[in-house]
């Protein structure tokens, strides 16, 4: 009876141990996938501020060709 008593205790054991493991598991691999998409999102972000740099550097760059242009011909017509 005593080993009887004996084994059920190691199969309730093994039982609550794996249990234990599952959830680890599933909680490491919620982890790993909260990691993934913080490191997507970073760097989307870069990339879309990278993208607004050079809209911004490609606007500012053709304004000033545009009036080095304008005023050029406006020289030249007037001279």
């Amino acid at each position: 009876m005593k080993m009887r008593r004996s084994l059920a205790q190691l199969e309730r054991e093994f039982l609550y141990e794996s249990q234990l493991d599952q959830r680890r598991r599933e909680h490491l691999r919620r982890q790993a996938v909260n990691r993934s998409r913080k490191r997507r999102h970073a760097r989307e972000t870069q990339r879309r501020s990278l993208r607004f740099y050079l809209l911004t550097l490609s606007l500012i760059a053709t304004a000033v060709l545009v009036t080095a242009a304008m005023f050029a011909t406006l020289y030249l017509l007037l001279t």
